[in-house]
């Protein structure tokens, strides 16, 4: 392999992809075009939908509900301190929900590079997984011009959906 290939901007890269089933599993399943380019594992919740989009996919099955569980906050901590060493990821990516915090802290303490993917419906206020990963965040994307303003540094991408 030549030196560019293997650092250029068409290297294969292995990426975790961690998010909620649901609308934010559907916004990440819209990127195929990009992520079918690389080595990926997902991380997201054992639901119906989940299983249909991905299935064939490597696929590790995070605790839920999230959302103000303590309880499976710490179980998903847990599960990224095992996984994030064990698959050595290049990038961890996601669009939220909290599934997504516990990640991407563990993949800063281990310098994992992160971009994360705001969702398109919030466009005036910001979500409480981006204002917890934001500090942990090497790329922020927003999809809307005014959520460039919520969020310091992002950068927008557009409409994915």
């Amino acid at each position: 392999m030549r030196h560019d290939e293997a650092t250029g901007p068409g290297r294969r890269l292995k990426v975790l992809i961690v998010c909620s089933a649901g609308g934010h599993l559907a916004q990440l399943h819209k990127l195929a075009p990009w992520w079918t380019r690389h080595d990926r594992m997902w991380v997201t919740f054992d639901t119906a939908d989940a299983r249909s989009l991905l299935d064939g996919e490597d696929v590790r099955w995070a605790y839920h509900p999230t959302t103000r569980n303590i309880p499976n906050l710490l179980r998903n901590l847990w599960l990224a301190f095992r996984l994030v060493p064990k698959y050595a990821p290049d990038l961890v990516v996601s669009s939220g929900a909290g599934v997504a915090v516990p990640f991407f802290w563990v993949a800063r303490l281990r310098g994992t590079r992160t971009a994360y993917l705001e969702v398109f419906d919030r466009i005036d206020s910001t979500t409480m997984t981006g204002r917890l990963c934001r500090p942990v965040t090497d790329l922020f994307l927003v999809q809307w011009e005014d959520q460039r303003a919520l969020y310091d540094g992002s950068v927008v991408v557009g409409k994915v959906m």
